[in-house]
């Protein structure tokens, strides 16, 4: 490294601080005064050489050393899209005094956030871990910058910048983290914290697991009596839930599911959720499978529950974008009458604001209801419901008023005549829309409908 390059990297790295600042100020008032009074210029003078000298001090303490700051970033593998997820600054100091430090982390322009910086003092030789937390609401590669840190001494005269440069591109997926809260919950039986209805199962299971001996509390009608006879004691028959059947989530990806609401579109809250009704549903001993459509069948996965599935559905989720074209359901239809043959419960995520466009597709609902269990889910407009809520005011509020009073009116048209064709069919706000979603396949599973 040459002079002038060593040089370049001083000019680029070394500032003047607020207090310097000031200090200069006050010397400056000082030698004006000076100017009046003859026996204040020696003290100036004295102030002058001090102030030329203290940041050459300050200076030397902060250069010397090569690695007097060491800072790096963690952050994770990879992000989940909707959730808050933990970014963590380590830093250590290896100057022999205590340092004021402010720093400031370059993250991924999608976030649109310039204040992401922070404040802290370091003792010699301690280690700090500063911890905040990013919300992405777009799926993608999402690129961090360096870690600056800005350092001072205890003199406080000047300050060096140091840039760590932690550059890396980290992806962001569907929802992981709501997929492991719902699985964690699942596996403590504490889904109900969550808004999750225990459904009582009405009859039994279609499938037969074994005989064994009557244990108090067993249903008397489940006695299995030739057994009983045999064996000289009461026996009973035990069910489990069907397993192996098929839950397909549908995703419409088409220009409707690009309303966005609290800046997740409707096409993330539908990945999200069917990326956890996925993993549900394999945990159940259920295949899960998806395909994602538009004018076009975008992707297609099978049913299935082999240890892959469920990476093979975050995988295709994480690519999928909405389409700025009308959804093709005679195109779905036929996907499905060709792909799909052994009956299965098809979640399709879509979204309808009039009656008039549910009725153009109700006739290939109808047709995928003749050979599998569909429940067309959509959303509500909880930006109208607040509308409708709000006194009107003027004139102009009325007209808006009865036009919002108009659309929800259509959206209960929707449902009623869903329901009148036998679909089964969930309206829901997309902050509900995975928790409604789990209760609809437990419902119908405990109804032994699929």
């Amino acid at each position: 490294m040459n002079i002038v390059t060593i040089i370049k990297h001083f000019v680029a790295s070394f500032y003047f601080t607020t207090y310097y600042y000031a200090a200069i100020g006050i010397v400056a008032v000082i030698q004006l005064i000076a100017f009046f009074i003859e026996w204040l210029q020696f003290p100036a003078q004295i102030l002058f050489v001090a102030l030329l000298v203290y940041p050459v001090m300050d200076a030397l303490m902060l250069y010397l050393p090569k690695f007097g700051i060491k800072a790096r970033r963690d952050t994770p593998d990879r992000l989940s899209n909707g959730d808050d997820n933990p970014i963590s600054i380590h830093i250590e100091n290896n100057y022999g005094f205590n340092t004021t430090i402010h720093i400031i982390d370059e993250i991924p322009h999608q976030f649109q956030q310039r204040n992401i910086n922070f404040d802290t003092t370091l003792s010699a030789g301690e280690q700090k871990v500063i911890s905040y937390k990013l919300r992405p609401t777009e799926r993608g590669e999402y690129s961090f910058g360096a870690v600056n840190i800005f350092i001072e001494s205890p003199l406080r005269a000047v300050q060096r910048k140091v840039s760590f440069s932690n550059n890396a591109m980290v992806p962001v997926y569907p929802s992981y983290i709501q997929m492991r809260k719902y699985e964690l919950l699942a596996a403590t039986n504490r889904l109900v914290d969550v808004g999750i209805k225990k459904i009582r199962r009405a009859g039994h299971a279609k499938e037969f697991d074994q005989i064994r001996e009557y244990i108090p509390g067993d249903e008397y009608r489940t006695i299995n009596w030739n057994a009983t006879a045999r064996k000289g004691q009461l026996m009973v028959n035990q069910y489990q839930d069907e397993k192996s059947q098929h839950v397909y989530s549908l995703i419409d990806m088409g220009r409707t599911m690009k309303m966005p609401f609290e800046r997740l579109t409707l096409l993330d809250y539908a990945i999200n959720a069917s990326l956890v009704i996925s993993n549900i549903a394999m945990h159940k001993d259920d295949k899960a499978g998806l395909i994602t459509f538009t004018e076009n069948i975008e992707s297609l996965l099978k049913a299935d529950k082999g240890k892959g599935q469920l990476r093979k559905i975050l995988d295709t989720l994480y690519n999928q974008e909405t389409r700025f074209r009308e959804s093709n359901y005679e195109m779905l239809y036929t996907t499905v009458r060709r792909q799909i043959h052994q009956r299965s419960l098809l979640l399709l995520f879509t979204n309808f604001e009039t009656h008039s466009s549910m009725k153009r597709q109700l006739k290939y609902f109808s047709m995928l209801a003749k050979s599998h269990l569909l429940c067309v889910i959509f959303f509500e407009n909880t930006e109208l419901n607040s509308l409708l809520t709000t006194p009107p005011r003027t004139l102009a509020d009325i007209y808006i008023k009865t036009i919002g009073e108009k659309f929800a009116y259509e959206k209960k048209l929707i449902t009623s005549e869903l329901e009148r064709h036998g679909i089964q069919c969930i309206f829901t706000p997309p902050q509900n829309l995975t928790v409604n979603t789990i209760n609809k396949y437990l419902e119908l599973k405990a109804k032994g409908m699929i």
